[in-house]
């Protein structure tokens, strides 16, 4: 894979969690991202991080720390990301180790990719996988 670490993403999710720090390990340490950036209040409550994977970046805040994105996210459910990688079964050996509750085991699809599925601290879904999306080609 290209080396495409310098490359800003143009579209970054931004997740809440009720224990960002407890998030932030779990993506870091069983699915690998890596921590770029960690602003916390005096008290120690994660008021922004960021994590990459390859070129790609989601922002981790905590819930329940008021403002406007806070409280329009009180209701938000749990979102789905899918994040490409280079080798699904390691992948998945690693998120196996360190707890991860997986919801589907390597996969072969019928579009080629080989994924699995499972879900963070948080409650949301992450699919990870060897399906890269070609990019911003305008359609229609």
């Amino acid at each position: 894979m290209a080396d495409t670490s310098t490359i800003a993403p143009a579209i970054c999710p931004a997740l809440l969690y009720r224990d960002a720090k407890a998030a932030i390990r779990q993506l870091t340490e069983a699915f690998g991202f890596r921590r770029t950036a960690i602003y916390e209040s005096e008290d120690g409550t994660v008021l922004h991080a960021e994590l990459v994977y390859g070129n790609g970046m989601v922002m981790i805040g905590s819930r329940g720390r008021g403002g406007v994105f806070d409280e329009a996210m009180s209701d938000a459910g749990p979102c789905g990301i899918y994040v490409v990688v280079e080798d699904t079964d390691a992948h998945h050996r690693r998120a196996v180790e360190h707890g991860v509750q997986i919801l589907m085991p390597p996969t072969d699809q019928e579009y080629g990719s080989r994924d699995y599925m499972a879900r963070d601290v948080g409650g949301n879904l992450w699919s990870f996988g060897t399906y890269a999306p070609k990019g911003p080609e305008i359609v229609g």
